[in-house]
């Protein structure tokens, strides 16, 4: 069992540092390819966002309660992107 086992481990030793060498770089590339697809996916959704004109609405009340006086169910989400209603704040200090 013995002499099985060095003629196992002899025989596997060449072709583990290679192995080792091809499974660390892989796991490298995955690893920079993640953080690269979630950077990019969080810059797109950051970009998204940023289209969002709410915070600059005459009607955007900016209480938790009522976000919107005239769409509250769409106030501060993607489907405020386009929002008909839209109007700009014209004196800050007032709302």
């Amino acid at each position: 069992m013995l002499k099985l086992l060095y003629f196992l481990i002899h025989t596997i030793q060449p072709f583990v540092v290679p192995i080792c060498f091809v499974t660390a770089w892989t796991l490298i590339i995955l690893v920079v390819w993640s953080l690269w697809a979630t950077t990019r996916d969080s810059v797109s959704v950051a970009k998204q966002m940023h289209q969002i004109p709410c915070s600059g609405c005459q009607f955007f009340t900016d209480d938790y309660r009522l976000k919107c006086t005239v769409h509250p169910s769409a106030a501060n989400t993607e489907d405020a992107i386009n929002c008909l209603d839209y109007q700009a704040k014209t004196n800050p200090m007032l709302y």
